[in-house]
């Protein structure tokens, strides 16, 4: 992702946005942000409300979902070296709501929780990122997703 494919895509001046936010790093992770927050509504979504099978499940879909469909988004929340921290004091609230909404669907599964969610969301990270370079074939993607299930739910 560059900033001029970002400022093309949401019909802003590069001088815009460098104005606005100072830095390269500081738009990308006004954007990585902003992608976390829409991933853990659609997260919080698909655990509330599944639409099919189980919550774990619905969670899966909803992650590999969003995925898929804002692949550029997708790749600056998670392919580009950015100095946001995870897991710590300075990690922004958008980012620990998304990766709630994983751990408690594991919260009263496991005496390991946050454990099995990094695990989960690792797969879900993997089967996305495989999907998106075209490493992963798209015939198999219920089976992948069953299998995870399989694995996820036992």
């Amino acid at each position: 992702m560059t900033v001029r494919r970002l400022a093309d895509e949401i019909s802003y001046s590069q001088p815009v946005l460098y104005a606005h936010f100072g830095s390269r790093e500081g738009i990308l992770t006004a954007v990585a942000t902003e992608g976390f927050q829409e991933l853990g509504l659609a997260l919080e979504k698909a655990r509330k409300k599944p639409k099919r099978g189980s919550v774990v499940e619905s969670v899966a879909n909803a992650y590999l979902d969003f995925a898929a469909s804002s692949p550029t988004l997708y790749e600056a929340m998670f392919a580009l070296s950015l100095s946001v921290p995870f897991d710590a004091a300075g990690t922004p609230e958008e980012m620990r709501f998304a990766f709630l909404q994983i751990q408690a669907i594991f919260a009263e599964q496991s005496s390991h929780p946050e454990a099995l969610s990094e695990l989960f969301w690792a797969s879900l990270h993997g089967m996305a990122e495989l999907t998106r370079t075209k490493r992963f074939p798209p015939k198999r993607h219920k089976e992948r997703v069953q299998a995870l299930m399989d694995l996820f739910t036992s």
